[in-house]
């Protein structure tokens, strides 16, 4: 049955039409004009209360994440660099470089021995008892550099040294045991004498040293890649770090804004210690980094950087003090000892001069110093112009490099002194004044040797420091992320509980 409209009586009024009732709305109104869905990228932003909380606290979150992983990844490159360039293939570089030098030795030593003869207390005996040292030592060192070897080439390497090592020792044997079946006067021994020890010395000089070289050479190079990217890597991970922590720290305060506009809570206290935790582990953490870097450079560049250039120094200043006893002991090769000398004197120590004659007056002027200025090149030069941070170490190392450039005009008078002799057909006299300063080279070899112990101490406390600079921080890390997120989630909570109930 239809229901039929009827018209209001005559006279009376027709009832007002009732309004519509509300939409009934899910979560409160919808942004928009007149209700209109949003379109484009407003569609992504979150439209509730409660989706904008759980938004900012997973951007939060994910940020935290990111944080730790960015710090995880410096702290290993930094613990990585020290490892490398402290415990393992820096420590080689030194045992290889200290091989060179024990090597070299030999040989000098043993032209030493072979010159003397068996004139009465001219030091024969002495210089056989520092030849075994110097073998023992050179079998230490080259055993030390197989065992911190750690690729085919270089374990190769060490082995065709073992190999060369034997055969010398097995000349240098035949030319000590024909010498003493030829006794002579402190001089030239016997020209059979002479060619042997020009068999052993050529083989020190074109295998041996060349291939205990490659050694250093090779691992030196690993230590300075090593240097250079975990170095980079680590400053890296520190902008990382800060980069990443404002971000963070931004988003905090961010929320914590929003929270108080919208629940009308002055603070969140959670979210305060979250953000203030935040402040701590990124101010604690790129102070860390900035720190590992530093140890990284000093032990590089004040440390193992000098060391190395320190110990070649030695051994060229060795075999260049050992190509004077070869010029007395082998006169048929006297002019090429002569510009050996030199050349590896110049190597040493750098001025401009055309011949032995003029690098030794040249040697002779002033060669004081000050950092800043120097006044000479070659391997001391450049040990004279490394730049050094502490004043103390500064003034230490100013003291000690003086004294070495003291002693060095020493050996150099005393080597000038030897070749006029000579040059005016003084040899006996030449023997006896080749004696008589190896005082004055034992002690620039001890002023370069105390050099050498300044730099190791800078060193070892460079890696001593940066193994402790990483210390606890694997654990440091995760348990301030898991504080900080826990301190996000406890200051959200509540706030989602109230709107929830508000609902």
């Amino acid at each position: 049955m239809t229901a039929v409209q009827q018209s209001p009586p005559a006279g009376r009024p027709a009832p007002a039409a009732q309004p519509s009732p509300p939409a009934r709305s899910g979560g409160g109104a919808r942004p928009g004009a007149g209700g209109e869905r949003p379109s484009g990228l407003a569609r992504l932003l979150p439209r509730t209360v409660a989706a904008r909380v759980r938004t900012l606290t997973a951007l939060s979150l994910v940020l935290l994440v990111a944080l730790l992983a960015v710090g995880w990844a410096a702290i290993a490159n930094a613990r990585e660099g020290v490892r490398v360039i402290g415990h393992d293939a820096g420590p080689q570089v030194v045992a290889t470089g200290d091989l060179y030098f024990q090597l070299s030795d030999m040989d000098a030593q043993l032209a030493d021995a072979l010159l003397i003869g068996d004139a009465a207390g001219g030091g024969r005996e002495q210089a056989l008892a520092r030849y075994d040292q110097d073998r023992r030592k050179a079998g230490d060192a080259l055993l030390k550099a197989a065992k911190l070897a750690d690729e085919t080439t270089e374990n190769n390497t060490a082995r065709d040294l073992l190999d060369a090592l034997a055969r010398y020792e097995r000349l240098a044997g035949q030319a000590l045991l024909l010498d003493r079946q030829s006794p002579h006067a402190s001089g030239p021994p016997s020209q059979k004498v002479v060619d042997l020890y020009r068999q052993a010395t050529d083989l020190m000089k074109l295998d041996l040293l060349p291939k205990a070289y490659n050694l250093t050479l090779d691992n030196g190079t690993l230590v300075r890649h090593t240097y250079e990217d975990k170095r980079s890597a680590v400053l890296l991970g520190r902008t990382g770090v800060l980069a990443t922590g404002l971000v963070l720290l931004a988003v905090l305060a961010g929320f914590q804004l929003f929270l108080a506009r919208r629940f009308r809570r002055l603070l969140n206290v959670p979210l305060a210690l979250a953000t203030l935790g935040t402040l701590a582990l990124v101010a604690a953490g790129s102070l860390m980094l900035t720190g590992q870097a530093n140890h990284l450079r000093q032990a590089k560049e004040e440390g193992f950087d000098s060391i190395l250039g320190l110990s070649r120094t030695r051994a060229i200043s060795n075999s260049a003090n050992a190509d004077e006893t070869r010029f007395l002991l082998d006169p048929g090769r006297a002019d090429a000892y002569e510009q050996v000398y030199l050349s590896k004197s110049q190597t040493v120590l750098y001025l401009k001069a055309g011949n032995l004659t003029q690098y030794n007056a040249a040697v002779q002027k002033d060669l004081s110093f000050e950092p800043g200025r120097v006044k000479f090149l070659g391997f001391l030069g450049t040990e004279a112009d490394r730049p050094v941070q502490s004043a103390r170490q500064k003034a230490q190392l100013t003291d000690v490099m003086n004294r070495v450039l003291a002693d060095y005009r020493k050996v150099q008078a005393n080597d000038r002194r030897m070749r006029d002799l000579v040059d005016r057909g003084q040899r006996g006299e030449a023997v006896a004044a080749r004696g008589a300063a190896a005082a004055d080279f034992t002690r620039y070899d001890r002023s370069l040797q105390e050099l050498v112990a300044l730099h190791r101490k800078a060193f070892d406390e460079a890696v001593e420091d940066g193994d402790g600079g990483t210390s606890g921080w694997y654990a440091v890390l995760p348990a301030a992320g898991a504080v900080i997120a826990a301190l996000v989630l406890a200051g959200v909570r509540p706030r989602l509980a109230e709107y929830r109930w508000s609902k």
